[in-house]
């Protein structure tokens, strides 16, 4: 039986680290990125005003003019919303019950039918 080995400092601080990492909302990165656009600040001091990798920023650059390429050349195809998402599984769940009850009813109908016969 292998005793686990006790985490050294290094590996412990990185675990720190990869348990406290931000997560960015979507807007968030717009606004980081339109920042740049402005060119107000370099990248490097806009990274560091907002605790970002350079790398990360150039990600989420290349992914936003990514998305406007798209969308500009006709390419109208979208996410659906959470709210969209939401009223079509309420739809659904209606319809589900809506064929549920008419199953049954249609059973009992039958029923009825071969009992008279």
């Amino acid at each position: 039986m292998k005793t686990p080995r006790k985490p050294t400092p290094e590996t412990y601080i990185k675990d720190i680290r990869r348990k406290t990492r931000r997560i960015f909302t979507a807007e968030q990165k717009i606004l980081i990125v339109m920042e740049a656009l402005r060119a107000e600040t370099s990248v490097a001091e806009l990274c560091r005003k907002h605790a970002i990798q350079e790398s990360t920023f150039y990600k989420w650059n290349k992914e936003f003019l990514e998305a406007g390429k798209k969308r500009l050349s006709g390419d109208v195809v979208r996410e659906a919303t959470s709210d969209e998402v939401n009223q079509l599984r309420e739809e659904n769940r209606k319809l589900k019950e809506t064929v549920a009850d008419l199953v049954i009813r249609y059973d009992i109908i039958k029923k009825s039918l071969d009992i008279m016969d």
